[in-house]
């Protein structure tokens, strides 16, 4: 579980609630079924609207991500590397066939088979590249979608504000119903700024970071195949891969 996104987004919510709270204002003045539904759906559909059906789907499916780390992990990724260039350097890459089942990630499973196949190093190079950037395009475009709706979010937030504006201008005769129109307003507005700045630009920042990542795992697994190809020393496989770590390290250094 990726912790600072759990406690990040935890900690966001209980501050401006807690803030409410000690100013005297109460809870329920900022829970408005009715400003939720302009500003969260309106962003919702806006956001459909300006993204293709399969980003968007994609973009769901990325969710989870901001909130849980991948099973695979570099570490071990370059563990099994160096395991597998052990045995292709002892018994050859064709002994590499039985162990393309269980690899920790499925670009090393692809990356092998390569191998395995005989293709050329020069060819294997552009497949995986080629790959890469193909995921990483889609990635890209998934998580645009969570920019769009944080861009919009805020302007549905004051269409909302005016609409409340709206209703209470016609009911001016009845003032029992002035408040309910001004808190549809003003709740709509916090609602847009709010869900843009704690929840989907936040998760697009999430999301790039963890892109980036992927894509230094995602080198270290092309050098590392490309290396075992060549029939370099294990010990030399290793530390190639370990300056990808500390790239790793380096870009989770400075995202914190």
């Amino acid at each position: 579980m990726d912790i600072t996104s759990v406690v990040g987004l935890i900690l966001a919510f209980v501050s401006i609630i807690g803030g409410q709270v000690l100013e005297g204002g109460s809870i329920t003045a900022i829970i408005q079924p009715t400003a939720a539904l302009i500003v969260l759906g309106g962003t919702i559909g806006a956001t459909m609207l300006s993204t293709p059906l399969a980003d968007f789907l994609r973009g769901l499916g990325l969710i989870r991500s901001v909130f849980f780390d991948p099973k695979s992990n570099a570490e071990e990724i370059k563990t099994f590397l160096v395991e597998v260039s052990s045995v292709a350097r002892r018994d050859g890459v064709l002994a590499l066939e039985n162990r393309l089942h269980d690899t920790p990630d499925p670009l090393i499973g692809k990356a092998l088979r390569h191998v395995v196949d005989g293709l050329e190093p020069a060819f294997i190079k552009d497949l995986l590249e080629s790959e890469i950037n193909i995921h990483e395009s889609k990635e890209e475009a998934a998580l645009k979608m969570f920019e769009a709706a944080g861009g919009f979010a805020p302007t549905i937030g004051i269409l909302g504000a005016v609409l409340g504006l709206i209703h209470t201008m016609e009911n001016l005769a009845d003032p029992s119903k002035i408040g309910e129109g001004i808190a549809v307003a003003f709740v709509a507005t916090v609602y847009g700024v709010g869900s843009a700045n704690l929840v989907f630009l936040p998760i697009a920042n999430k999301l790039k970071r963890k892109l980036k990542l992927r894509g230094l795992i995602q080198e270290m697994i092309m050098q590392g195949v490309l290396a075992i190809q060549e029939g370099i020393n294990p010990r030399i496989v290793e530390e190639r891969l370990k300056v990808y770590l500390e790239k790793k390290k380096e870009e989770v250094t400075k995202a914190a």
